[in-house]
């Protein structure tokens, strides 16, 4: 019976955290750093600069911030079974400047960061679009600070992923 016991000690909790990592490595590596670059990338950009596109054809430094808020706000929300508290054509019509799409970007990461940190692997694969809602958060944001460090070059300023690794 002890041995029974000491096996189930062991076993118990290398179960339990089994069932987490997934979450854990994800949001851990990949979306507490996108998180700081890309809110890094919001305060380092000057004001003047929101209005920034290198062509005609493409989004403003601005939109593409308020583009990652309102996919954030979507696929957390759908993540934890809400409705999201802002879209990005409500954040469009409605943010102008620097402080508000800035606020608005940390406010959506931090929505996501507590939808995270209710989660567990099984509620994550529950569904496909659980799933994918979940892995899209920093995919998608990595995308966005693909774009956003050009703007930041093209601006003389160099993008935090570059800064922080000392180069």
């Amino acid at each position: 019976m002890t041995a029974r016991l000491l096996f189930s000690a062991i076993l118990i909790p290398a179960a339990l955290q089994a069932q987490t990592t997934l979450t854990a490595t994800v949001t851990e590596r990949y979306f507490n750093a996108i998180r700081r670059n890309l809110e890094a990338s919001a305060d380092a950009m000057p004001a003047g600069k929101y209005d920034f596109r290198p062509t005609d054809a493409q989004m403003t430094f601005g939109q593409w911030m308020i583009h990652s808020a309102g996919r954030n706000f979507q696929d957390c929300a759908a993540i934890g079974g809400e409705t999201p508290p802002h879209t990005e054509a409500q954040l469009s019509a409605t943010l102008k400047d620097k402080p508000e799409i800035g606020k608005a970007l940390k406010d959506s990461f931090a929505y996501c960061a507590a939808i995270f940190g209710k989660l567990d692997d099984a509620k994550v694969l529950a569904s496909p679009q659980t799933t994918f809602s979940f892995l899209h958060v920093v995919v998608h944001n990595n995308e966005v600070y693909g774009n956003v460090a050009g703007y930041l070059r093209a601006s003389g300023i160099v993008p935090p992923s570059t800064a922080g690794a000392g180069r």
